[in-house]
């Protein structure tokens, strides 16, 4: 009888057990789960921060180097809501609905091209970062740009597992007086700014420090998830004049010596192999153009510049906030960019220098000349698929998590955006759902980078990775990337290069290995046919058909 019983009370405490998780189904007991916060800056060129090599003042993202890792070759996604839609499902653009871009605030069927792969907007088939980590018992919350879907409020923040939301709801906006359409959000509601100090940056990161706080005093133990995306320093140049000040004049030489300059530290500090030639330059000489021409480009340079170092202080802001509540050391901080320097819209700039510190504007951009700088030593922009295009410094912190001998350590293996899902999944100990809110889920593409925080030396992409933007495609397996350029009425124009003897992309192989570029290339249609990408050209037809 004794027996009976206590075999009755240890199946009853199992099924206590078994119902407190399945209320939760991803759940875990374990409450030592650390706080995770990818913070995303917007149209930064790889060598822009001092710990890529840049002249510009980041001590803050220097900290979080120094104490932690520094990947060299991590990738995005080309362009802005393709790199978020990437980052935040773990799968590949196209997969989330977002082959292309999000459909504008001024026009509901701006993106969408009648497929689900080009929908314009988030989709239904993916789950976020949030939603995954939400349903495992975390708080979670966004501030920043969000650039995912703008008419369709089933897949904004709060409709995708966000539990607080602060910032845009679409892509650029003012600095210093977001308006219609370009509003402030707050949760689902915009909201008018009528702050003569009100900076984005600053705001971005109050909210942020505000979501923590609210989450810590309502329950100590759960931890949290925050993406912090900021809009700097995407257009319009926009930034506090004490910090404009810091920079202007320091850009007199002109870029073809900071690209010289940044060439040789990334050299010293081992970011780049001493033998990969300097990408050629597309650029106007600097000593072509007039001492007013100079001064004004040295102006729009300093605006920049002073856009990532007040983005790095407001970066010190929320590092001092969590060593104050002392949890630092059991946070994961991800520092990334959502794809190369901008060359949008003209060589020398856009928008009236008129505008120059001023709080008005919008497409008011450094143009094409400096962003050759800013991605020093790669070649090409936002927007194509070349290393300059995706190429993105990659930072991750956690003093709890990465091994003592391995902080400030430099790691050289590959990875790209949905392995920060697979980490994020990882780090909550739950599991990648097959089935979410009744849909379908796509599968996961990335790969947890966590082994390496441990000091794995196992390459973590086993299997290539895939891109394709605009009609720009690339493949990377293991030390070959096969990479094609956009070229109407082109199909052929292939290019290959071993990226480890090679990342500047000079030396073209595809002559020397056909055998290699036709298995990559057999790659590529086979990825692009089972991931619907539709040729570029066939995009450009339907966007002409709109238009007519």
């Amino acid at each position: 009888m004794k027996s009976t019983k206590k075999l009755l009370l240890i199946i009853s405490t199992c099924l206590i057990l078994i119902s407190c998780i399945s209320k939760n189904e991803s759940a875990t007991i374990n409450e030592n789960r650390p706080n995770i916060i990818v913070i995303l800056s917007d149209d930064m060129g790889y060598s822009d921060i001092a710990p890529y090599g840049g002249e510009i003042d980041t001590p803050n993202l220097n900290f979080l180097a120094e104490e932690g890792l520094k990947f060299t070759q991590f990738y995005n996604a080309a362009r802005c809501c393709p790199t978020r839609a990437s980052l935040l499902t773990g799968t590949y653009p196209h997969e989330a609905g977002i082959g292309h871009m999000t459909n504008p605030p001024k026009d509901v069927n701006g993106h969408n091209y009648g497929v689900p792969e080009y929908q314009g907007k988030l989709s239904s088939n993916v789950v976020t970062i949030a939603e995954v980590l939400q349903k495992a018992g975390y708080s979670t919350f966004i501030s920043g740009k969000w650039h995912l879907s703008f008419f369709d409020k089933k897949q904004w923040p709060l409709q995708r597992g966000f539990d607080k939301f602060y910032g845009f709801i679409s892509g650029a906006g003012n600095y210093f007086k977001p308006e219609a359409p370009r509003f402030i959000f707050e949760g689902n509601v915009p909201i008018n700014i009528n702050d003569e100090d009100y900076y984005t940056t600053d705001a971005f990161t109050d909210k942020a420090i505000e979501y923590i706080e609210s989450a810590k005093t309502e329950n100590q133990q759960k931890p949290f998830f925050l993406y912090l995306s900021y809009n700097a320093p995407h257009w319009p140049l926009q930034a506090p004049k004490e910090d404009i000040d810091k920079y202007r004049g320091k850009y007199m030489k002109g870029w073809e010596n900071l690209r010289m300059e940044r060439y040789n530290r990334m050299k010293e500090m081992g970011l780049i192999d001493a033998s990969w030639e300097l990408s050629y330059d597309d650029i106007v000489s600097w000593d072509s153009l007039s001492d007013e021409k100079r001064k004004e480009m040295d102006h729009r340079m300093a605006i920049y510049a002073a856009m990532i170092d007040r983005m790095d202080q407001n970066i010190g802001r929320l590092i001092e906030d969590l060593k104050k509540k002392k949890l630092l050391d059991n946070t994961v901080i991800m520092f990334l960019n959502d794809n190369g320097a901008c060359a949008e819209f003209d060589m020398l700039g856009s928008g009236p220098k008129d505008q120059l510190e001023t709080k008005e504007g919008y497409a008011l951009s450094y143009g094409k000349a400096w962003a050759n700088a800013s991605n020093t030593p790669y070649r090409s922009y936002k927007h194509w698929v070349h290393e300059g295009g995706i190429g993105t410094p990659f930072i991750v912190h956690w003093p709890n998590g990465i091994a003592e001998n391995l902080k400030g350590a430099t790691i050289n293996q590959y990875g790209f955006l949905p392995d920060i899902m697979a980490t994020c999944q990882e780090l909550a100990n739950t599991r990648y759902p097959d089935v979410f809110n009744g849909n379908q889920i796509k599968k996961l593409s990335g790969k947890s980078l966590t082994p390496l925080f441990s000091g794995s030396t196992e390459q973590i992409h086993k299997e290539p990775i895939f891109w394709e933007h605009e009609g720009n495609k690339a493949v990377r397996s293991g030390d070959f990337k096969l990479v094609q350029e956009w070229e109407k009425g082109v199909s052929d124009n292939w290019e290959l290069y071993n990226i480890s003897e090679d990342r500047t992309e000079m030396n073209n192989l595809i002559s020397e290995l056909p055998e290699k570029a036709n298995e990559m290339i057999l790659m590529y249609k086979k990825w692009a046919k089972a991931t619907g990408v539709i040729p570029w050209n066939e995009v450009e037809k339907i966007i002409q058909e709109k238009n007519n």
